[in-house]
């Protein structure tokens, strides 16, 4: 198939948060979280592609809200833009308390997965079918995020190429940092 509509590869996955996910604190650890959201990226762009696929990265993971034990976490994706082998899925993670109903928005995130062959060779997924306002919102937000991911890795990696030791007492100045060497 070249094409596919983005309700295809919809997927939801909820999963009731239990003891042994907590940290020290009694909320639910982030990368319990994370976890869940790499597998359903991973369902979503699956379905989708065709194919296996894997995580290249992982953008604007923020916990907005603690999760407790004893909540069911419901995480919601979607493809929302595809390239030639590249698929950008987007996630909302929900925590309902059990007892009250009280549902909570904890997260959104996009993960960017490539379908691969046998061989471990980038292959090309199909066409995206764009059916609503929505789903051309959200492949045009993903367009923009992808932009702007260059945009920021160009200048990291300018950074890095940039930095020199010898200004770091004028740059460090103000920061909370004692430099121990002589410069």
């Amino acid at each position: 198939m070249d094409a596919r509509a983005v309700k295809d590869s919809q997927t939801t996955i909820t999963e009731l948060m239990i003891p042994s996910y907590a940290n020290f604190g009694g909320k639910i650890h982030g990368g319990i979280l994370l976890s869940l959201m790499d597998k359903v990226a991973y369902a979503t762009a699956s379905k989708h592609a065709g194919a296996y696929c894997v995580t290249v990265s992982v953008d604007k993971v923020e916990f907005l809200q603690p999760v407790e034990v004893g909540e069911l976490v419901s995480l919601k994706a979607s493809v929302n833009y595809v390239g030639r082998t590249s698929l950008m899925i987007g996630i909302r993670v929900e925590s309902q308390n059990v007892k009250t109903g009280e549902v909570k928005h904890t997260n959104s995130c996009f993960f960017t997965m490539v379908a691969k062959d046998d061989n471990n060779k980038p292959v090309e997924v199909p066409k995206l079918i764009l059916e609503n306002e929505e789903d051309i919102k959200r492949f045009i937000e993903a367009l923009r995020v992808r932009e702007i991911k260059e945009k920021v890795r160009e200048e990291m990696d300018d950074v890095k190429s940039t930095i020199e030791a010898t200004n770091a007492k004028e740059v460090l100045k103000d920061e909370r940092c004692i430099i121990k060497i002589r410069l």
